[in-house]
């Protein structure tokens, strides 16, 4: 099956949580933003993340680092960076990707290359954050 006839993410989806095949919650927002917003809808009450499957279009460090700390253990991925690999790994997320990648070309991949410290990582993520809403 080609990628972009995926079910699961339709274009122009880029990111879709599921509970078995019911689906929770969906973004077409771009970068860390989907993320982001699936935090506050966690934390708005939306779903307890135990037992959901996420599934995403790119996945590189940083995500990983976001993925692991929302609590989900299960993530299929169209594009995986080997960077984030070690990190799914040491969270205990299990993943599948349809591509595996050196690496994206995403800054904050390479600003988050050197640490496996999920805190950290939040730390930094966090501020990079900040500044992407003050631009817009």
């Amino acid at each position: 099956m080609k990628a972009e006839q995926d079910p699961e993410l339709p274009e122009p989806l880029t990111l879709r949580l599921y509970r078995g095949s019911a689906a929770l919650y969906s973004s077409d927002k771009h970068w860390l933003h989907p993320l982001f917003d699936l935090e506050d809808w966690f934390a708005q009450g939306g779903a307890d993340p135990a037992g959901t499957r996420l599934v995403d279009r790119v996945t590189g460090r940083a995500a990983a680092f976001l993925v692991a700390r929302l609590g989900i253990r299960e993530l299929a991925t169209r594009v995986l960076s080997r960077r984030a690999v070690p990190v799914l790994a040491r969270y205990g997320v299990q993943c599948r990707s349809l591509e595996l990648v050196d690496q994206i070309g995403c800054a904050t991949e390479d600003l988050l290359a050197g640490t496996l410290d999920a805190e950290a990582a939040w730390v930094l993520l966090q501020e990079r954050r900040a500044r992407a809403l003050k631009r817009g």
